[in-house]
């Protein structure tokens, strides 16, 4: 199989290295087909493979006692399972899996690291790639710290339409509660009043969105800082 083109890739942290840089990890560099709730890496196991995804996008998530709760997402902006690797671990807490099903580019976790030791201009974009991830994971704990479901549920789903090809989800109430971490019920009335406005359609496993300025609005100063600081980061990098 063909190895993946620089100028081809989908996945705008690829796009963001130098030739050099892409051509230390061309090689090596494998497509795989993800399906819905594929574990890419499992809390605690070791992590031998690292994902940069091309199309759809995963979920990181923390266990409780009433199950799991969605801590970060990751799409084409960066790579799946970097921040326990570059920052010395060989494994973490929580589970990495995918939310909604696509493509990927998979590479060897040793292949990378052998690579970043190589190159101080690609290990300074994957460390910039980890500091934009722990700045949208800041920014999660204090949205839920200090807004409504309502602007939780419009900031989720901004999140995941940027890292989607178009404005549809697909996926069931149940689940986004577990996302969020709200009970059922709320999650149902959040969804009803955003619909109501006319902002997103709700249908059976599916939510599109319809007028995403009105969303932003909604998510307030909740939505916007993660990516601003990726486009500084990495794309005015």
């Amino acid at each position: 199989m063909p190895q993946p083109e620089h100028s081809s890739v989908r996945n705008r942290l690829l796009k963001a290295l130098s030739a050099d840089d892409f051509a230390l990890l061309q090689p090596h560099l494998q497509p795989l087909a993800t399906e819905l709730r594929q574990t890419l890496i499992a809390p605690n196991a070791q992590i031998k493979q690292l994902f940069f995804p091309e199309v759809g996008f995963g979920s990181i998530t923390t266990n409780c006692s009433g199950g799991k709760v969605e801590i970060g997402i990751i799409g084409r902006e960066g790579l799946v399972g970097a921040s326990p690797v570059l920052l010395g671990s060989d494994r973490t807490p929580h589970h990495h899996f995918i939310q909604s099903a696509g493509e990927m580019l998979s590479i060897k976790t040793e292949v990378l690291c052998v690579a970043v030791g190589q190159s101080s201009s690609l290990h300074k974009l994957l460390l910039r790639s980890i500091q934009v991830q722990l700045i949208q994971t800041a920014q999660t704990a204090f949205v839920n710290a200090t807004y409504t479901v309502d602007v939780r549920l419009a900031r989720w789903l901004l999140m995941c339409q940027d890292r989607l090809d178009d404005g549809e989800l697909h996926l069931t109430h149940e689940f986004l509660s577990m996302m969020l971490g709200v009970q059922r019920s709320s999650t149902t009335l959040s969804v009803q009043a955003l619909e109501g406005r006319g902002l997103i359609r709700a249908r059976r496993g599916r939510i599109t969105v319809l007028d995403r300025e009105a969303l932003v609005a909604v998510a307030d100063d909740g939505y916007g800082l993660p990516e601003a600081e990726y486009a500084r980061l990495i794309e005015g990098a």
